[in-house]
């Protein structure tokens, strides 16, 4: 430290606000730290390369230390030192050599690198003691905020959950390649509001972008070691502060103006959110922040041997979410993003660990229950993948009832039918009604269950149809990293080809795993790009090609597929039978029709215990439990086999409608035609076929 520090007097100041927040007056400065025995504040010069304070945090009120410095202003740069016992034996790893982020902090001055400075321990001594070098020249400073202005954009379109629509996409993926954005703006948060990215989702049916991690994270030491990166960004460091690689000529009032136009075009923002886990690691991580602050505190450690943690996201630690203090930092950073910032919702990664307590995943856990009572989060949607690597990890259908959940048996399902497993056929026609086998308990809709075949994890739609086997090599780990069971199939070929037959199949195929999902009861969800034939070359983990690998190709998009996404979006908006809020069960309606009825393709009853049975008929009317006849009526009828010719007998559509086919997989531009008085329709092999009821001519 500088001898040239400026005076600055510090108060007790006030433990209720935790953080830097600024007054007319100077800063509050409070920071949770359950067992450490001293925590310094240290202040830098504007270029963040010199300390030139080091204050003492002169209060403790519970767990929480702070101080008021008078006459500071925001823009400063800070962090702590926190003082304490290193005894690893007991999860205790305080060292006040590291410089140590503000876990509220709005955002950091510097870049995150991987820097064997930032270590708490000495590598010599095989983490049994401490490092002594100073870690404050290899870090990022913590900013004092500006005074902090509460959303005054555009509201949330509150789309109810059947009218919703999910994209999936990462910032710098869906505009970096862009050619309708500007130059300047492209891979930045400004571009996701510029007139070329809303028009296009606009025109696939798009109401709820889905934001792979923007909260501040870090490139793994292994990953900078291989020249690459961690470009899905699932290694948060800061859960109030923005990843500044993204940001454009506005920082963070450019992601605030193009969540503004996102809304003011009736598309909510989702944040894919990292609650699970932090960049810090395992024991043999960094110091950065939460660790050395109180590491017995927020993490997770294992009961009889506290030097190592609890690895339940299986990326070396777990956060403790189940424990107050950490649970009301994970609430203040999901209050702020939207209080502030005009989020709409929230994915939460590997959501199960949120849920745990200390006797297994819990319904009622501390976490849930804080969400439900919250009068500013009960409103979000809430989005949980389901499962995690730990001790009863795999909760699908176990959340509370008001929140979705990514459905992996529906991907898993609808690629199986589609390639042509057996048994696939009952498992599909479960998928197409919600997978109300799973989700219809405890007054669960429809909506709980996320429909998709296709995500940022694994292949794109167009690879599931051009790939047998993953193509991983440029990640450097011989190919032995991403997901081994991709229920994919190439058609023949692997990669790429010329072969006419071999694209007509993969095309054909694509489009019915693509009308699957949109003609699913439940929530559909696109992955970026997949709407127009995006290929990663079979990488099904690019969570480390910042490149044209994980970029959408926009001048190699196809055109006939997205014209089909487009008609796949239209007909599920324009026909509300297909997007229900009730399960359907069978139950006879006002009219005396049922909700839904099973059949074969000749009308017959079907044999479900046939493991070669490859179609049949779905007809769905108004859910019985709503007591109306107005809702309309669809029949879906899908043919899985290879036989050519065949024909459909249509049912009976009810008094005074016609059936309109609306839709052919196998006749993708085909315009919708009437078929009164007509009682069979021909369908042709490996296709969907809608019809739609309609009032029929006086």
């Amino acid at each position: 430290m500088h001898d040239a520090a400026p005076i600055l007097s510090i108060a007790a100041g006030d433990h209720t606000r935790l953080g830097a927040v600024p007054d007319q007056h100077g800063v509050n400065f409070a920071v949770f730290s359950e067992n450490a025995t001293k925590i310094e504040l240290c202040l830098f010069s504007p270029d963040g390369q010199r300390e030139i304070a080091r204050l003492a945090l002169p209060d403790r009120t519970g767990a929480v230390w702070h101080g008021f410095v008078l006459g500071l202003k925001p823009g400063a740069l800070y962090g702590y030192r926190a003082h304490g016992s290193y005894d690893p034996d007991h999860g205790h790893r305080f060292n006040p050599n590291k410089l140590l982020a503000d876990p509220y902090a709005r955002s950091f001055h510097g870049k995150w690198t991987a820097a064997a400075e930032t270590l708490g321990y000495d590598p010599r001594q095989h983490d049994d003691g401490p490092c002594s070098i100073d870690s404050a020249p290899f870090v990022p400073k913590s900013v004092v905020p500006p005074h902090e202005t509460p959303w005054d954009g555009a509201p949330s379109p509150r789309r109810p959950w059947p009218e919703t629509v999910i994209y999936e996409a990462h910032v710098k993926g869906l505009t970096k390649a862009h050619p309708g954005v500007p130059e300047n703006l492209r891979g930045t948060y400004e571009a996701l509001g510029c007139d070329a990215i809303i028009e296009h989702l606009q025109q696939i049916g798009v109401t709820a972008l889905e934001l792979l991690p923007v909260h501040t994270f870090l490139d793994d030491g292994f990953l900078v070691e291989r020249g690459l990166t961690n470009y899905w960004g699932y290694n948060s460091i800061g859960y109030f502060a923005l990843e500044p690689r993204y940001f454009g000529p506005d920082g963070a009032e450019g992601f605030r103006r193009a969540v503004d136009r996102l809304h003011g075009a009736g598309i909510e923002v989702i944040l894919d959110v990292v609650y699970n886990h932090t960049a810090e690691g395992d024991h043999r991580g960094p110091t950065l922040s939460f660790r050395g602050l109180d590491n017995a505190a927020y993490y997770q450690l294992q009961a009889n041997q506290a030097r190592y943690f609890v690895n339940d996201s299986g990326c070396g630690n777990t956060v403790a979410v189940n424990r107050p203090f950490v649970l009301r930092m994970v609430l203040d950073s999901l209050r702020y993003w939207v209080t502030v910032m005009g989020i709409d919702g929230f994915r939460f990664d590997l959501a199960t660990t949120l849920g745990r307590e200390p006797n297994g995943f819990d319904l009622y856990s501390g976490f849930f229950d804080a969400i439900r009572q919250d009068p500013v989060l009960n409103r979000c949607k809430m989005i949980a993948e389901p499962w995690d690597i730990g001790p009863g990890g795999y909760q699908l259908g176990g959340f509370p009832a008001d929140w979705a959940e990514w459905n992996d048996r529906f991907r898993d399902t609808t690629r199986k039918f589609w390639r042509g497993d057996a048994h696939a056929a009952q498992e599909l026609a479960g998928s197409l009604m919600g997978t109300a086998s799973v989700f219809d308990h405890s007054g669960r809709k429809p909506f709980s269950s996320i429909n998709f075949v296709a995500a940022h994890d694994g292949f794109t739609l167009a690879d599931v149809t051009r790939y047998r086997e993953k193509h991983n090599e440029a990640n450097g780990e011989s190919n032995g990293d991403g997901h081994g069971h991709n229920f994919s199939d190439n058609c023949g070929v692997e990669g790429d080809t010329k072969d006419p037959s071999v694209l007509s199949r993969r095309a054909q195929r694509v489009r019915n795993l693509l009308a699957t999902v949109f003609l699913s009861q439940g929530t559909p969800m696109l992955q970026a790009g997949d709407e127009m034939g995006r290929t990663q070359r079979g990488n099904n983990n690019t969570y480390c090609q910042d490149n044209e690998t994980s970029w959408m190709n926009w001048a190699e998009s196809d055109s006939d597929l997205l014209d089909f996404t487009r008609k796949l979006a239209a007909l599920r908006r324009d026909h509300p039978v297909l997007r229900q809020n009730h399960y359907l069960h069978g139950q006879l309606r006002e009219d005396g029709h049922p909700d839904v009825a099973w059949s074969d393709l000749d009308g017959g009853a079907l044999n479900w215990r046939d493991p070669s049975l490859d179609g049949f008929c779905l007809l769905l009317r108004g859910a019985a439990e709503t007591q109306t006849s107005a809702s309309g009526c669809a029949l879906i009828v899908i043919n899985g086999g290879p036989e050519e010719h065949k024909r459909v007998v249509l049912p009976d559509p009810g008094p005074g409608l016609r059936w309109e086919r609306k839709l052919d997989t196998a006749a993708p531009s085909a315009r919708a035609a009437s078929v009164a008085g007509r009682k069979s329709q021909p369908i042709a092999a490996h296709s969907i076929v809608v019809f739609v009821g309609a009032e029929a001519a006086p």
